[in-house]
């Protein structure tokens, strides 16, 4: 596609990162001179879903539920922070070593309002239903 994928890091004491200033845009989570939105970080094998904590508690459900029903997997979900940092945002990714990520690896995303879902190659269908449905929930 030719779009350049930021890879995870290692955030220290804080354990991984991933550079999401254009989706975080993109999803609404970021807006030049105001506070970066909250998030919770829910993980998931090969997957770990960023949403924003105004996202209605009930569509949070419904996609936490629907992508541990299709991975087969969850391991909990987490406050996280989005930051400035260099120039951009990065978003803390609590759970992501559990979910199979590490640092070096590709951080692939896809956006909705209030979401960005990043995931391995293995998971690139799901993310895309998530996507869709968050879409539907916010039209």
């Amino acid at each position: 596609m030719g779009k350049q994928l930021n890879q995870i890091k290692s955030g220290g004491d804080d354990g991984l990162r991933l550079q999401v200033t254009l989706p975080a845009r993109d999803a609404g989570l970021v807006e030049d001179g105001k506070e970066p939105a909250s998030v919770y970080v829910w993980a998931f094998d090969g997957l770990l879903v960023v949403l924003d904590e105004s996202v209605d508690m009930g569509h949070r459900a419904d996609l936490v539920s629907t992508a541990a029903g299709d991975s087969g997997s969850i391991y909990g979900g987490r406050r996280a922070t989005i930051a400035e940092a260099g120039h951009g945002y990065q978003v803390q990714l609590p759970g992501a070593q559990e979910a199979g990520f590490g640092v070096g690896d590709d951080g692939h995303t896809k956006t909705a309002p209030g979401l960005i879902v990043i995931h391995d190659r293995d998971r690139a269908r799901l993310a895309g239903d998530l996507v869709t449905i968050r879409r539907e929930q916010s039209a």
